[in-house]
């Protein structure tokens, strides 16, 4: 017999959002040979997987001590020979049920003398002579329940013991030490506990009301054993939360027999009237009562494996590996405080509206108050806060794709006064040409640096948006189209096709314009420019990469100079470095021309506050003494 899969570990995973709940339907009127639909959950048409761990339920027996009453395993090979003659299709017993794509059946049979000789001879698990009626679970010759989940070709397997007899002997060590030393305070609740030998254990202890018992109650453990340490702390909180339930299940079921017992017979005044002899001398055959007796549930054991195996299911799909790349990065921090800004904007909004409700108030005609309902769609407030979502426009595919239709040299004028900071203005009557084109020239600059008002009736200041797009009929200033730190591309009818445009495919859209791109500082074509600038027309240009790969090399670019930023903040504006030192870490970053110079100081206003704010505070906090000789 080769190793037990769950003997082997699984990979690393990182814990994610917790899908759906468990709903237990531990009832006893089910009829027989019908499983309650524990198993139909959302979890199981997650992800294909399994929890590669045994879920079992210990009950520590007053005359035999600590006992495994009853687990669920997971099978990736052939089912072992005991459960193997109640799987296979056509034969007669009860009736399948598939449900959530799981198909549980139970087909208990009885074996043959011989089937039992050799049963008994091999079972790992202890002889019958040595188990009451509390300590045992399933019927001689049952051969225990199992389910197959059609995605993955798994089989959960429920039985009282495992039979492997390394997987029993790691079982009955947990069960032992479940209900003996590893034990919480109060004797009941969750616990934690093993080593890389004999693998890690989640253990539940709990007890269950008897009217027979010492003290009307007995003591069980609902464990779960696994060889990976870190796979089974993630899983923490959603096993401690759905083996609850199963506890809270069995213990109601319990309480109800108790409390109808007790009221028919009360054993505590039928013992304190008794004479004094020793316990266990007084009590009669039916004391060790089994746990089916407890909670009057014929069905238990099924709704155990149905409760037990897709605990393994739901543990599993729950968990997902993820690709840790490191701290986060600026965009990522710029895009989370924009996002937080923008939910405490609207609870604002939301505040304001329900206390104008309160109060009553009425805003008159012509009073000059704001209607907070309505909002012009070219209207900039909401751009100001960075919550522009570009739609999913197809005018402009890719930057080289607008280089192309643009021509190299308008393509690099555009963008030298991109990088550099300065105002672009799209004219055009074609909105979604316009945002399209937004939409490309933006992934050239860090998120923090990008400011849009995608179409307005009015032109707006530079202060206010680096990218503005205009209706045609909109005046620019003057003194904008004769100012170097602006650039304007006016999009007209074509009066015939473009060249530039040869090679093509689904380019008809843009065949019907001319693109003219001016600005009062034009760039010269001698010009060195900015180093990412060149970089990024080199990548443009190299037809052997793809667009994806342009891209990747665009945000190696972004995260190179951001870096670059980091350090000159730091430099300049914390420790306040004279210029002298300011010039030579520029000459040591490679930025000390002119256009670098100026794109880095222009990259340094889309630095994240919470970069920034660490970085004073790390200033201010007191620095430790220097020690005394």
């Amino acid at each position: 017999m080769g190793t037990p899969m769950f003997l082997r570990k699984k990979r690393r995973v990182a814990a994610v959002a917790l899908p759906t709940h468990l709903a237990l339907a531990l009832s006893s009127g089910e009829p027989a040979g019908r499983w309650p639909s524990v198993l139909k959950t959302q979890a199981l048409a997650i992800c294909p997987g399994t929890m590669n761990a045994i879920v079992a339920l210990c009950h520590f027996c007053e005359l035999h001590g600590p006992r495994t009453l009853f687990c669920t395993e997971v099978l990736h090979a052939p089912l072992p020979q005991g459960a193997a003659g109640g799987a296979s299709p056509g034969q007669g017993g009860p009736a399948e049920e598939e449900e959530g794509g799981i198909q549980m059946s139970s087909r208990a049979r009885a074996p043959s003398p011989a089937e039992g000789a050799s049963a008994e001879s091999s079972s790992p698990g202890p002889k019958k002579s040595d188990m009451c009626e509390g300590c045992r679970s399933l019927a001689a010759g049952h051969p225990g329940y199992i389910s197959h989940d059609k995605e993955t070709s798994i089989k959960y397997v429920s039985h009282q013991h495992p039979n492997h007899p390394q997987l029993f002997s790691i079982v009955r060590q947990a069960c032992v030490r479940s209900l003996s030393c590893e034990v919480c305070p109060g004797r009941e609740g969750p616990i934690f506990f093993g080593d890389e030998q004999h693998g890690f254990v989640f253990s539940h202890t709990f007890f269950i009301k008897d009217s027979l018992a010492r003290g009307f109650q007995r003591w069980y453990s609902i464990i779960a054993i696994t060889m990976d340490r870190i796979y089974l702390i993630n899983s923490w909180p959603f096993l401690l939360g759905k083996v609850r339930g199963i506890i809270d299940e069995l213990q109601g079921k319990a309480l109800k027999v108790f409390e109808a017992e007790q009221f028919g017979c009360p054993q505590r005044a039928q013992r304190m009237n008794t004479a004094f002899t020793p316990f266990l001398h007084q009590r009669n055959g039916n004391a060790a009562r089994s746990l089916t007796s407890l909670t009057s549930d014929n069905n238990l054991w099924a709704c155990l494996h149905t409760s037990f195996a897709w605990l393994l299911k739901a543990c599993g799909t729950r968990l997902t590996e993820k690709l840790l790349e490191g701290a986060p990065t600026e965009d990522t921090l710029v895009q989370m405080e924009k996002l937080a800004d923008l939910e405490e904007e609207s609870e604002s909004w939301d505040n304001s509206e329900a206390e104008e409700e309160e109060k009553g108030t009425v805003v008159p005609e012509g009073s000059g108050g704001r209607e907070l309902s309505q909002c012009p769609p070219d209207s900039s407030l909401l751009s100001d806060c960075g919550d522009w979502q570009p739609r999913k426009l197809s005018v402009f595919k890719s930057l080289r794709h607008m280089r192309q239709v643009l021509g190299t040299p308008s393509f690099r004028t555009l963008a030298w006064h991109v990088l550099m900071g300065n105002q672009v203005i799209w004219r055009s009557r074609d909105v979604d040409l316009v945002q399209s084109a937004f939409q490309v020239l933006r992934t050239m600059l860090p998120v923090g640096c990008v400011r849009i008002i995608p179409y307005s009736g009015q032109y707006e200041e530079a202060y206010r948006c680096n990218f503005l797009g205009l209706s045609p009929h909109v005046q620019i200033p003057s003194h904008v189209l004769a100012s170097e730190f602006a650039v304007v591309v006016e999009v007209h009818a074509a009066t015939r096709s473009s060249p530039c445009m040869a090679g093509f495919e689904d380019d008809q859209s843009l065949n019907k314009y001319e693109f003219v791109v001016s600005s009062g500082s034009p760039v010269a074509a001698d010009r060195v420019g900015p180093t990412i600038l060149n970089k990024i027309e080199a990548a443009l240009s190299n037809q052997n990469l793809s667009v994806d790969v342009v891209d990747q090399c665009l945000v190696c670019l972004k995260e190179e100079w951001m870096n670059k930023v980091k350090v000159l903040f730091k430099f300049t504006k914390v420790d306040s470095r004279p210029k002298e030192d300011t010039q030579k870490l520029l000459s040591i970053l490679g930025a000390s021309e002119e256009d670098n110079v100026k794109l880095l100081k222009f990259w340094m206003t889309g630095l994240s506050k919470t970069y920034k704010s660490h970085l004073m505070s790390a200033v201010r906090s007191p620095t430790a003494p220097e020690p005394r000789s």
